[in-house]
């Protein structure tokens, strides 16, 4: 039998109230073990609860009884609703540990346990976990569409259709010598297929802005020595998080902050400066910039607003141009996009504004379908199968057949009906203990 298992679902103790969640075959019996009495389904009591072994009053508590399948494990949960101090969840805790059949849960165990009972598909899972992790307002939005079953419903219509095709096929194949079998059924199967792949083409041209949304908007600052770059990082985060000097070359290391803007969680990098470094130490700062430049997604090229031209190092896909130390300036050179000054704040809110607006051009819109990578290749694996599928369409129909099997089994995996063990602990190693 099943363990029964149980911990801490609240926050953290020395609180008003902590929840204290059972969940197995023996919640029923643990509930009438230590408030002396059976609670209705869906029902909520206050009891006394004590402890079985002598009696000794706990604490008074609510207590709420879900009967399985009717709750958030699918098995029968029990919960308690005490004050939230350590003494008491301790002693009830104890109590609790020497009861026959019952443990504490390891880490993301209840939430598992819903998973494999078939209350969440993998997908919920994973939004469940990013609105734990949401610290933003877009974040939350994202977060709570995935766990709310956007991609799993979505998901069954694909499979739906793949499932209509296929069976149009397997009819040909399986029944091909009787008279009133479909035939020549391909010209349907290509039409269903090209619809599908469609919507799986949109879905993952959407894929990366789910993933920004949920790891943050990388915004790097780059650019020569001593152009600024630190000032404005301080400015920008409002707080002393990098070392500004006149010495060139200060900055060796790639040094993040996340912040949120506008409602969108947005991370800063100050880099080194480029330039061909002799020092050893600063050519591998130098390095380390270069790859942060690469896989941002904006770039901020800083230059002194006094430079006559201002020439970027290389061609990057997004970049705003800053001059920068416009208090040493007389005007605003043709070349930049915007000008700031992080000695007197000149400039700052302004661009705040403008990176609040491109950040919000390449990430607003309805939630994406895909918010991670995981996602992201079960369903690219899906469209490779029905692009062979297709590239099959003069070949044997068994062939075709096959590949809409493989593609079927992708979707499968993306809602963790198959799935190997690893990612699974992985995903699941996220939750607290608790959840």
């Amino acid at each position: 039998m099943r363990d029964t298992i149980f911990a801490l679902a609240s926050g953290s103790l020395g609180c008003g109230v902590a929840v204290v969640r059972v969940s197995g075959p023996r919640a029923k019996d643990v509930c009438v073990d230590f408030s002396g009495k059976v609670i209705p389904a869906g029902s909520v009591a206050y009891r006394p609860i004590r402890d079985p072994r002598d009696g000794e009053l706990i604490d008074n508590a609510l207590v709420l009884f879900f009967q399985a399948p009717r709750s958030f494990t699918g098995e029968d949960c029990l919960e308690f609703q005490l004050h939230g101090s350590r003494a008491v969840v301790s002693r009830l805790f104890v109590a609790l540990a020497a009861d026959s059949g019952c443990r504490l849960a390891e880490p993301g165990e209840f939430i598992r346990r819903a998973f494999e009972n078939d209350k969440l598909p993998l997908t919920s899972v994973e939004g469940i976990a990013d609105l734990i992790d949401a610290r933003t307002e877009v974040q939350r939005r994202q977060a709570l569409s995935q766990a709310g079953g956007h991609l799993a419903d979505q998901s069954a219509v694909w499979r739906g259709c793949l499932m209509e095709a296929l069976s149009l096929l397997e009819a040909e194949i399986d029944f091909a010598d009787e008279g009133d079998a479909p035939s020549g059924v391909m010209p349907q199967v290509l039409f269903l297929l090209g619809g599908l792949l469609g919507q799986l083409d949109l879905a993952l041209q959407q894929s990366s802005r789910g993933e920004r949304i949920r790891s943050g908007f990388r915004i790097v600052l780059a650019g020569h020595p001593n152009a600024g770059k630190s000032s404005l990082m301080n400015a920008l985060v409002r707080r002393d998080v990098a070392i500004v000097s006149e010495h060139e070359g200060t900055t060796r290391d790639v040094i993040e902050v996340e912040f949120d803007l506008g409602g969108f969680s947005v991370i800063i990098a100050d880099t080194a400066g480029l330039r061909d470094a002799q020092d050893p130490v600063e050519a591998l700062g130098v390095e380390r910039s270069r790859r942060e430049i690469e896989r941002a997604d904006l770039i901020l090229w800083l230059e002194e607003a006094v430079s006559g031209d201002c020439v970027p190092s290389a061609k990057f896909a997004d970049v705003l141009l800053i001059g920068t130390k416009m208090d040493l300036a007389f005007d605003k050179p043709m070349w930049a996009d915007a000008c700031i000054s992080a000695k007197t704040g000149f400039g700052i809110d302004a661009l705040f504004s403008l990176i609040e607006a491109r950040a919000r051009q390449r990430l607003s819109g309805e939630p994406p379908l895909i918010t991670n990578l995981r996602q992201k290749a079960c369903v690219e694996g899906a469209a490779r199968h029905l692009r062979d599928a297709m590239a099959h369409e003069n070949d044997a129909l068994e062939l075709v057949a096959e590949d809409l099997r493989c593609a079927s089994g992708q979707l499968e995996s993306l809602m963790g009906r198959i799935e190997v063990e690893d990612i699974l602990g992985s995903i699941f190693s996220r939750f607290c203990i608790g959840k």
